[in-house]
């Protein structure tokens, strides 16, 4: 093996080491840990998948969670089958849930491509809606409101696995992660996959070269919707139930977010989102009811402020940081960042205060956040917030224009060319 093979295939080794010890790592062997590290596998490849429609292919779509939904209820329905009878492992059903994906991609994939741009994103959404619609009306196959629900331990055991416990669910779904990255990441190197990036980039050129845009983003179109029915059916089998939410406007939002959170001009950049965005769902849930206004704000700033996502912050700065002159970013980064703390501090409190006035007032005025108490009565409360924002806002804008030069001063530099 050449030194250049064994540089390419490194990071795919680290990758998968990571998968396998992260459960035994400290503090990632709680039931809680684990099943959060099985939300983070699942949302990896869903990203990734929605990634090979808007990042490498250019499509914008508002209704990708149909694909993610209808193949998580096609794996249920499998389950459910394996549970009677039929000889169905749990580890092949992603694939069975993937192949539901791919037959639903295939059969409505062909009139939605055949228009980029807005049109193709009106035409997901409206299929999107039509499939919720249908979620309750076919009952036999969608369950109706309650959705349908099996039991993953009377499938047949495989290799002496019964998939109880979540640890056993946890390496099912680690396994297809680390599958499903490599091949979506193989098809962005094949052809169809350079391809993808030129009906992108320039459909009518593509086509004066002898390629059909419609064609290319059929196929893009129903790869992302066989990973997306992967991801459906790890899904279905980590929480053995599956309910019109699934296929629904907040899951296909929620996909769209991690995608551009973490950044979709790169690979990594779904991951980094997908990771991200699942913490949080988590974690904020636990901290505040406006988790969703938090997220949506996010969501807002990163596209305004940071258009490249997580990813894209990270490659703006590896110059820099590969150079050595990553310490002379410090100084004017903190001149920016800490008042832009002071003003998300006031922001939270703003929140916080006007949520609770507004959503539960059948619980008083008085509350505490992060361990502090507040009163929603007092003035001090709003002035105090006002102040942290307004002051906080005054800071950040001086501290921004000596970060950007700072940091275009040394980009220069790094790459040799001198001060700008």
């Amino acid at each position: 093996m050449t030194a250049e093979r064994r540089r390419a295939l490194m990071p795919w080794g680290i990758f998968a080491l990571v998968l396998v010890v992260l459960p035994h790592l400290p503090g990632f062997g709680s039931g809680y840990a684990v099943s959060l590290l099985s939300q983070m596998g699942i949302a990896v490849i869903f990203a990734l998948s929605y990634n090979m429609l808007l990042g490498h292919t250019g499509l914008l779509s508002f209704g990708h969670a149909v694909y993610f939904g209808l193949g998580a209820f096609v794996a249920m329905h499998a389950v459910r089958w394996a549970a009677a009878g039929l000889w169905l492992p749990i580890p092949l059903v992603p694939l069975v849930g993937g192949l539901g994906g791919l037959f639903f991609a295939a059969l409505l994939g062909w009139p939605s491509t055949r228009r980029a741009g807005t049109v193709f994103a009106m035409i997901s959404l409206g299929i999107a809606e039509m499939v919720v619609a249908l979620s309750y009306m076919i009952v036999s196959f969608f369950g109706g409101e309650e959705g349908i629900n099996g039991d993953r331990t009377k499938a047949p055991s495989f290799l002496g696995f019964g998939f109880g416990p979540q640890i056993e669910v946890y390496y099912v779904i680690a396994a297809w992660c680390f599958a499903s990255v490599a091949a979506m990441y193989a098809f962005t190197r094949t052809p169809v996959g350079r391809m993808c990036n030129a009906v992108r980039d320039n459909p009518e050129r593509a086509e004066f070269v002898g390629y059909n845009p419609q064609v290319v983003r059929y196929v893009a179109f129903m790869a992302a919707g066989f990973f997306a029915g992967i991801a459906g059916g790890l899904n279905a089998i980590n929480y053995e139930i599956v309910t019109a939410i699934s296929v629904g406007a907040a899951t296909s939002g929620a996909v769209l977010l991690m995608a551009f959170i973490g950044g979709v001009g790169h690979f990594v950049g779904p991951v980094l989102g997908a990771v991200a965005i699942t913490y949080l769902q988590v974690s904020l849930s636990d901290f505040t009811h406006a988790w969703l206004l938090y997220f949506g704000l996010m969501f807002v700033l990163m596209v305004l402020f940071a258009p490249g996502g997580l990813a894209g912050l990270w490659f703006m700065h590896a110059p820099i940081l590969r150079a050595g002159l990553g310490a002379r970013l410090i100084g004017p980064y903190a001149r920016a960042v800490g008042p832009a703390l002071v003003l998300a501090l006031g922001a939270i409190i703003a929140i916080e205060v006007n949520y609770r006035v507004s959503t539960r007032p059948d619980l008083g005025t008085a509350f505490e956040f992060a361990g502090i108490a507040f009163d929603a009565s007092q003035p001090w409360v709003w002035l105090l917030a006002g102040s942290l924002a307004a002051a906080g806002f005054w800071g950040m804008r001086r501290g921004l224009g000596p970060a950007f030069e700072r940091h275009a001063s040394l980009m220069a530099e790094a790459k040799g060319g001198g001060a700008p």
